[in-house]
């Protein structure tokens, strides 16, 4: 990730389009939230010195108060009715809710103990004026944007949406929608990519389906430079004599990763073209999902100026068997569920690197370290779909 070059431009953004967006500078609050002391709950605002200290107590009901009135100062030993989120009265210090009371010929009976301050939410008490509230790097999410809202704010300082370049590798590959041919296939790594993508706020520079030969994959990649922030490339990064993504790589700039100890995923390139960044995904669809979301996702994270960009990973209990050692660090395709005594976590059970429909029954990744095995119940650590796609 030290690799990673934050896009330094600012651009400013409605609130209504945040969503996903990353926070350029501080957001500071420029009025307390709530902005008075409001009521809690439906019922009276009044004194607790009116309360009697014993037995019962009946007040007249001086003002109605609802969200949005200017309420005036309480009257002496009088209660106002009050609603929820309405400003408290100058006055008055403690709010009793209307199931804790009786009225009657326009006053109102208390016979419950009642603890002064009680249901008033106290002006600044979420976030006090001039604080920041939210800080540079802070990817937007839904509730943030509300929070944006609640201080009034319409348009936030956003860093500009990162531009990355889409290629495909492979003579045989196909589009949907076309007829299927013999010898072909279709080019479902696209589309993936292009969901990973679209789920962090990227501007897609799709570039196509580049024929397996050294001069075309150089032309593409050199034309992808000029424009994007990022290059991602999918396929030709193995060694076989139609995998050409290696040596472009060496021509048009340097090769900083070529290989990786994990399983899925073993082949990945990762370097530069004309000092634009490159990744190279592998070609099996399975292995290109994983090193997108463990590799190019964090990477593409940080370019965007996210501070947080590493996966949160949980704890369960597995409920399989592995016992194949590898000399690989693997990333099993499982699916977590949550039973009585903890999180549980189970394999699909097909797991080779072309097995796509695999990556939409889990709903998690189990991390099995190298020259280890695993049995039923042995603890584990798993990466959520939700720390990966999102």
């Amino acid at each position: 990730m030290a690799l990673a070059r934050t896009i330094n431009q600012i651009e400013q953004c409605s609130l209504l389009n945040a969503l996903g967006r990353v926070l350029a500078k501080p957001l500071i609050a420029p009025h307390p939230i709530p902005p008075t002391d409001n009521s809690a709950m439906d019922g009276y605002a009044l004194r607790h010195d009116d309360l009697a200290t014993q037995g019962s107590t009946t007040l007249p009901i001086s003002q109605r108060i609802t969200a949005g009135e200017i309420p005036v100062e309480l009257a002496t030993s009088s209660a106002a009715r009050i609603f929820t989120g309405a400003a408290i009265p100058a006055g008055a210090d403690t709010v009793i809710p209307q199931e804790q009371s009786h009225t009657e010929n326009s006053h109102v009976t208390f016979d419950t103990p009642v603890s002064i301050g009680q249901h008033i939410r106290r002006a600044g008490e979420d976030i006090e004026q001039g604080h920041s509230f939210l800080s540079a790097g802070y990817r937007i999410q839904p509730q943030a944007m509300g929070l944006i809202g609640a201080n009034g704010i319409a348009t936030i300082p956003v860093f500009r949406r990162l531009k990355v370049a889409l290629l495909s590798t492979g003579s045989e590959l196909l589009m949907p929608g076309s007829a299927l041919q013999n010898g072909k296939r279709y080019n479902a790594n696209h589309f993936t990519l292009i969901g990973l993508l679209q789920a962090l706020g990227c501007e897609i520079i799709d570039c196509g389906t580049i024929s397996d030969t050294l001069s075309a994959t150089i032309s593409a990649l050199k034309a992808a430079a000029t424009d994007a922030d990022l290059i991602i490339s999918s396929g030709g990064v193995s060694v076989g004599e139609e995998d050409h993504v290696k040596a472009a790589i060496e021509h048009l700039g340097k090769l900083n990763i070529w290989k990786l100890n994990i399983k899925p995923g073993k082949p990945l390139a990762f370097g530069e073209v004309n000092s634009t960044p490159f990744f190279g995904l592998p070609g099996n669809p399975v292995s290109l999902f994983v090193t997108f979301c463990l590799f190019a996702r964090p990477y593409i994270l940080r370019m965007q100026g996210v501070d947080q960009t590493h996966p949160q990973t949980i704890k369960a209990r597995a409920q399989f068997n592995h016992t194949k050692n590898s000399t690989r660090q693997e990333y099993v395709r499982s699916r977590l569920t949550t039973a009585e005594h903890g999180n549980e976590v189970n394999t699909s059970g097909k797991q080779g690197s072309g097995i796509l429909s695999s990556t939409v029954w889990a709903n998690c990744l189990t991390i099995i370290p190298p020259n280890s095995s695993i049995t039923l119940g042995d603890p584990v650590e798993v990466i959520p779909f939700n720390e990966l796609i999102t």
